[in-house]
């Protein structure tokens, strides 16, 4: 079990480092003494988190990129190793969701979705692991989602793109704890990002909106978890007692999840449809 006892001096590359989750874990990073590659889409996002990197202390270096690209990714980490030596710490947080049944979701977003969300920890994965097991020393944090683990109903291929990094960051943690190598698959729920947009917000079904909690909560759980030598985390840590039930009485969970989503969303939308014609 490798346990991260120390951030101190790693190097680190953080995708979708540009806000949420990624930017809170960056910065939580840089105040352990970690050197960072940020990277994301948005360059001038990514220049404004560098500066408060560097504002404590830390090293850091911007990489714009899709990493939808493979190629881009590929050089990417290339540019990574260059800049401030092997990458010893991999956190593939990029992606993104959309709140869309899947009959009414566009082919393209879907493709596009399956690349980011899935393909574009691939991607950089491959690229940055074969240095780490050489070196016989490397951690991976992939951040899923609760939906890789407990599918909702109105985001059936972000269900889709994250049960396939749960899958990946599962069969990988096998493959290469032996050389040294850590892989910690991260489930978070309702996390108040950017990542929810106001249309998004409109479709969560009331127990998400409820259940909702600030990244800086799921940074302190996730480091929590690198220190312990974890290889899964679920936060809020409530919601894993869902995957039992699931694997004990999954008619009974899926009768649940209906009743918490399907039917309390429109149970919602009829009572605020009464409340504007009364």
């Amino acid at each position: 079990m490798a346990r991260l006892a120390s951030a101190r001096g790693l190097h680190a590359l953080v995708t979708g480092a540009s806000s949420g989750i990624g930017r809170a874990l960056a910065l939580r990073l840089a105040r352990e003494g970690a050197h960072l590659s940020l990277l994301a889409r948005r360059r001038e996002a990514l220049e404004a988190l560098a500066d408060e990197v560097r504002a404590v202390g830390a090293e850091a270096r911007v990489l714009v990129c899709d990493v939808a690209d493979r190629t881009a990714c590929a050089a990417a980490a290339v540019e990574a190793v260059s800049n401030l030596g092997p990458v010893e710490l991999l956190v593939n947080n990029a992606g993104y969701g959309r709140h869309r049944r899947f009959v009414d979701h566009e082919l393209d977003d879907i493709e596009r979705m399956l690349r980011v969300n899935t393909l574009g920890s691939i991607y950089l994965t491959k690229a940055l692991l074969p240095a780490m097991l050489e070196a016989r020393r490397g951690w991976i944090v992939f951040v899923a989602s609760v939906a890789g683990k407990i599918a909702s109903p109105d985001e059936s291929v972000y269900a889709a793109t994250k049960f396939a990094v749960v899958g990946l960051a599962s069969a990988l943690g096998l493959e290469v704890e032996e050389a040294g190598v850590h892989v910690l698959t991260v489930c978070p729920g309702a996390i108040r990002t950017p990542f929810f947009d106001e249309e998004s917000l409109s479709r969560l079904p009331p127990v998400a909106l409820r259940g909702m909690v600030e990244p800086e909560a799921l940074v302190d759980a996730i480091m929590k978890a690198l220190t312990a030598g974890k290889h899964e985390l679920t936060y809020p840590r409530g919601i894993a007692a869902g995957y039992a039930v699931q694997g004990l009485a999954p008619r009974f969970m899926r009768r649940q999840v209906k009743r918490t989503t399907i039917d309390a969303v429109a149970k919602r939308d009829r009572r605020e449809g009464a409340g504007r014609t009364s």
